[in-house]
């Protein structure tokens, strides 16, 4: 089979065959950039990929991203929580439809929260007591460094309500036990842990499917809690955001830090002027 025959560009031999294919090389490159402007600009560097919401997840929430996440599946309508109404979209082949256009400003809510909690200091703990999720909140707490942590396997019941006995009341006198805010990517099974935040005044985020009540958490995000790649989403998108918070509370302690150094300066040097007078 010859070379012509498989569709490979032929040996170029002589200097016209070279200039020729010279020729066709910029006529082509010419064409491409001139139907560039009539096209699409997105390409795979500048999309969002679903398989990147691990590792690389967007630093703001698109409808895009959680369409392409599978945010907007829900539960079967048979088993619509009636309080979950204003988040459906409607109903398609009995599933009930999420809309994203309620997901994606509570989103961003609850990003502002994180940002806020991290910025003054506090802990952050992200629950998702899947297998799928325990990856998800391992990398959500690492963003976050020492102000995150997470419970991938089980929330062991008293945490909070039952401190003194699960930590000891050394630990409960000198350290801080009771986190400032706590994310759940599956909050139907974590019931009991929501309940102890309630009574311990600890707010809460929590991902809402349509067979849930969205009342049970202070910041509800209405999405699909059994899918991998939204928890995956959702929790990078609100790591991200408490990793804004982390790094504006270092700019801050910086800034007192040096401050401080400055006014130590100009009383030493105050006090090296006036030892000069006497």
């Amino acid at each position: 089979m010859s070379t012509a025959e498989v569709g490979e560009q032929p040996p170029l031999q002589t200097p016209q065959d070279w200039s020729e294919f010279q020729m066709r090389r910029f006529e082509q490159k010419t064409l491409v950039e001139y139907m560039s402007q009539f096209g699409s600009t997105q390409t795979r560097d500048n999309t969002w990929q679903p398989h990147h919401a691990l590792h690389r997840p967007p630093k703001d929430a698109t409808l895009s991203a959680l369409l392409a996440s599978g945010a907007h599946m829900g539960h079967s309508q048979k088993l619509m929580n009636p309080n979950f109404m204003p988040y459906a979209y409607g109903v398609r082949a009995g599933i009930t439809i999420i809309d994203l256009d309620h997901t994606l400003p509570l989103l961003r809510r609850a990003a502002k929260v994180v940002r806020s909690v991290a910025a003054r200091g506090g802990s952050i703990v992200f629950v998702g007591t899947r297998p799928d999720l325990r990856a998800a909140v391992r990398k959500a707490a690492e963003r976050l460094g020492p102000q995150g942590f997470h419970v991938g396997e089980r929330w062991l019941p008293g945490t909070l309500t039952n401190k003194l006995q699960v930590f000891g009341e050394d630990t409960v006198r000198n350290e801080q036990v009771i986190p400032d805010l706590v994310v759940f990517l599956n909050p139907i099974p974590n019931l009991h842990a929501i309940r102890e935040c309630a009574i311990d005044h600890v707010p809460t985020i929590g991902v809402i499917d349509s067979n849930a009540d969205p009342r049970i958490v202070m910041y509800p995000i209405p999405a699909n809690d059994e899918s991998t790649r939204t928890g995956q989403l959702i929790a990078g998108v609100l790591s991200l955001a408490g990793r804004e918070g982390v790094a504006i509370r270092q700019q801050e302690l910086d800034l007192q830090e040096k401050q401080s150094e400055e006014r130590w300066r100009q009383k030493a040097a105050e006090r090296a002027s006036r030892d000069r007078r006497l």
